[in-house]
C-alpha cells in the first residue's frame, strides 16, 4: 500500500534499519534476502532525499535526518499496530494472537506455567514469546513492542501504566535436610550461613530481595551469584546454604527439588509485582482478557484453580 508516494512496508524496514545499523542483520529480521533489503534502503533514500544510513569504517551511522525521522517512524507504526491487534471482539477460541512478554523466570514458573496449560484448552491457537528482562526493556516497551512487561513495582518503567498483579512475601529456604530447620530460626543463624543471591542480566542488576538486603545492611555472605531464580533451589539441595526466597517460587520448586522453606525471622518488605503495557494498549481486548487470566490465576497463589473452575 503507497500513501503518497510510499510503500508503508518500507517504514517497517526503515526501522528495523536504523534499529541495526546492519542489512545484514536487518535482512534477516525482515526474512528478506540481502539484495532485497539493500533495494529498500535505496527507495528509502530516494523518497526522503536523504541518504539515512552511512557506511563509515565497515559500520552503518544513522544521518541527522534520519535520527529525527525515526521517533516519528516509531510512533507511526505503534499507532498501526494498535489498529491491528485491537478489534471490537476477541475470540480466544480463534485468536491466533501472538503475545510477547518480558518477565522474570520466577514469574514464569510461578505464575505462566499453570495459566499456559489452560490457556492450551481455551485459546490453542494463541501463542506466547517469553523474554528475560534486560537493559533494553525500557526502550522496547516504550517502543510497544513488548505486549506485557511483568516486574517488581522497584523496578517498573515510568513511563507507562502499572497494575498490580500480586503481592508476594519472601521467605529463607534451604535443602530439605538442612539442620537449620530442626531449631530456632533467628536473624543470627539465617546470616550465619552461606547464601546463594541473584543478579540479572549483562548489567547484573540485584533482585528485589538481594537490593532489598544490602538497603537493610544484613551481614550476608553470598557464597553463589547465579543469573536466574530456578537455578537456586537445585543449587541448594545437598549444602548447608540458604537462599531468601519468593514464597510462591519456594512452594513451586519444592515439588521438583528436596528443599524446605520457612518464614523470615525479621522485618522485610512485601514484594509488589505488577504489570505494564503501553498506554496505547490500554483497550486492547485481547491484552485485557490475558491480563484478567494472569490477575485470576496470581489470587491461588503457587496452587492451581480448582477443578472446574471458570476462566
Amino acid at each position: 500500500m503507497r500513501f503518497r508516494g510510499l510503500d508503508l512496508n518500507l517504514l517497517v524496514a526503515l526501522d528495523i534499519l536504523l534499529e541495526e545499523r546492519s542489512v545484514i542483520r536487518a535482512s534477516e529480521r525482515l526474512s528478506l534476502s540481502q539484495p532485497a533489503t539493500s533495494a529498500a534502503l535505496s527507495r528509502l533514500r530516494d523518497f526522503f532525499q536523504d541518504e539515512l544510513l552511512i557506511v563509515q569504517n565497515k559500520r552503518m551511522f544513522a544521518t541527522s535526518y534520519a535520527e529525527r525521522l525515526w521517533p516519528e517512524v516509531k510512533a507511526c507504526l505503534q499507532v498501526a499496530d494498535r489498529l491491528v491487534n485491537t478489534s471490537l471482539h476477541f475470540d480466544p477460541a480463534t485468536s491466533r494472537r501472538l503475545f510477547t512478554i518480558v518477565a522474570s523466570d520466577y514469574v514464569i514458573a510461578a505464575i505462566f506455567t499453570r495459566l499456559c496449560a489452560e490457556i492450551a484448552h481455551i485459546a490453542p491457537r494463541v501463542e506466547f514469546d517469553f523474554r528475560g528482562p534486560d537493559q533494553d526493556t525500557a526502550r522496547k516497551l516504550n517502543a510497544g513492542e513488548i505486549d506485557l512487561f511483568v516486574t517488581p513495582a522497584d523496578y517498573a518503567i515510568g513511563e507507562q501504566p502499572v497494575e498490580l498483579l500480586f503481592e508476594e512475601r519472601h521467605v529463607v529456604a534451604g535443602c530439605a535436610k538442612n539442620r537449620f530447620f530442626d531449631g530456632p530460626i533467628t536473624e543470627e543463624s539465617v546470616f550465619a550461613r552461606g547464601h546463594i543471591g541473584v543478579t540479572m542480566g549483562t548489567n547484573r542488576t540485584a533482585a528485589f530481595a538481594d537490593r532489598h538486603l544490602a538497603l537493610l545492611k544484613k551481614p550476608r555472605r553470598v557464597e553463589i551469584s547465579v543469573p536466574v531464580f530456578t537455578m537456586v533451589p537445585r543449587l541448594l539441595v545437598g549444602t548447608d546454604r540458604l537462599a531468601i526466597m519468593h514464597e510462591r517460587l519456594a512452594q513451586v520448586m519444592a515439588q521438583e527439588a528436596a528443599i524446605a522453606m520457612a518464614p523470615l525471622p525479621f522485618d522485610f518488605p512485601v514484594m509488589r509485582e505488577v504489570l505494564q503495557f503501553h498506554r496505547t494498549r490500554d483497550a486492547d481486548e485481547g491484552l485485557r482478557w490475558l491480563i484478567e487470566l494472569l490477575k485470576t490465576f496470581a489470587r491461588y497463589g503457587a496452587l492451581a484453580p480448582p477443578d472446574g473452575f471458570a476462566l
